[in-house]
């Protein structure tokens, strides 16, 4: 086995340690309901999990290219470069790229960073990229050279990388190297979420009915039977709404409140809210359609994109620039995303947009067709053709057929 491989195996399959995020203050553990947050914990709660998967799974499906530059500012797809298949296709033998994007975007939206292993041979060149966990590395600066040291640990110990040998892209942060978890940020709002589910849990578990207590005239002997008996003859939502029979002169007074008077159900579908408000996802994407309509949910849907998936969108693109671009290379090779898919309106709409740019000459038939997955128009027939409306003129032009044929005239005569 190669040994690189083995080294990334070994660190793969190692158990999760440390849960400090980036050495600061912004931890994972209890929050302030009682309820312990972890990022696993987390994705347990399905506002959680909703945020988490829309996002990595809108990253992971963009179009992701490497593209070539000219003198001319015009760009290419540079599908000869090794790096195109590494991106596009396989970053490694034993993953697709999709599966690589949405693993390290999981990583950035629960632990705040992403890590990948580059792989490189001996010319310097990549070939490969392996995800690493953010819960086991360790980044800090070494106090003589003041470079990057990543310190990623093990089962056997702990392996030092060099910012060359590794793909870093962190979120939100406060010092420009490390990024902070949401979940660890926002832990007391996922905290209370946790525990109002919880609650709910435990209330259809307790048959859906408050609790109470037994009063008896009399003393009880062995008041222990007397509850079991209770729990097993009405307690579980199996026993909802059977009926009691007392005997003795007992009595059973309820004491709780109602799940509507402690505004259970508003409390969960805040929360929902404010997880989404974490992740600015719209609530309509989390099944939250109360203030979506037909007439808007379009427009949030566009918003999305531009507010959401377009920051998250150039962390990736300037991190993968940066680490995976020889310096000597960045003027003429570059990666970036495609987000048009995303920002298409119906067809309607796109069909409108095309004539006025099919129109007014700066899209070709070919350049249409393209983006609407089509087959190409040849050359021959005119497929690469920039039209204009021929009664689109320069200002000062204005009137010149009718000048040129007034002089045509005076001539003749």
């Amino acid at each position: 086995m190669n040994p690189l491989k083995k080294l990334w195996s070994q660190l793969i399959r190692s158990p999760v340690e440390n849960r400090t995020i980036g050495g600061a203050g912004f931890n994972f553990g209890n929050s302030s309901s009682g309820k312990v947050v972890t990022e696993l914990s987390a994705m347990q709660m399905t506002a959680v999990y909703a945020c988490v998967r829309i996002l990595a799974e809108s990253v992971a499906s963009l179009p992701l290219h490497l593209y070539s530059s000219n003198e001319d500012g015009n760009k290419e797809k540079a599908k000869e470069h090794p790096l195109y298949f590494l991106l596009h296709d396989e970053p490694n033998p034993e993953m697709t790229s999709f599966i690589f994007r949405e693993t390290l975007m999981t990583h950035l939206l629960l632990w705040g960073n992403a890590y990948a292993q580059i792989i490189r041979n001996g010319k310097g060149e990549v070939i490969s990229i392996y995800p690493l966990m953010p819960n086991k590395m360790k980044v800090k600066r070494d106090s003589q050279s003041k470079e990057i040291i990543y310190e990623y640990y093990h089962e056997d110990g702990k392996v030092e990388l060099t910012d060359f040998d590794v793909l870093h892209i962190p979120g939100l942060g406060f010092d420009g190297l490390m990024g902070y978890s949401p979940i660890a940020m926002a832990k007391n709002a996922i905290g209370v979420a946790l525990a109002t589910e919880e609650y709910g849990a435990k209330f259809f578990a307790n048959g859906a009915q408050p609790g109470g207590v037994l009063e008896h005239p009399g003393i009880i002997k062995d008041p222990e039977r007397v509850r079991n008996s209770w729990s097993q003859s009405f307690g579980g939502s199996s026993n909802s709404n059977k009926i009691a029979v007392l005997e003795e002169g007992m009595k059973y007074t309820p004491i709780s409140i109602s799940p509507e008077q402690a505004q259970f159900l508003e409390t969960r579908k805040f929360q929902i809210n404010e997880i989404a408000r974490i992740f600015r996802v719209p609530p309509h994407m989390v099944g939250d359609l109360e203030k979506s309509s037909f007439s808007n949910i379009e427009q949030q849907s566009l918003e999305f994109v531009k507010y959401t998936l377009d920051p998250w969108v150039l962390r990736w693109e300037q991190a993968m620039n940066r680490a995976l671009i020889p310096k000597k290379n960045k003027q003429t090779y570059f990666i970036s995303f495609n987000v048009d898919g995303l920002l298409r309106g119906d067809y309607e709409s796109r069909m409108n947009g095309y004539a006025t740019a099919r129109q007014n000459g700066w899209m070709s038939a070919n350049d249409i067709r393209t983006l609407e997955n089509l087959d190409l128009i040849s050359k021959e027939d005119g497929g690469d053709l920039y039209l204009v409306n021929g009664n689109m003129l320069p200002l000062e032009k204005a009137g010149s057929f009718y000048q040129n044929k007034e002089s045509e005239v005076s001539g003749e005569v």
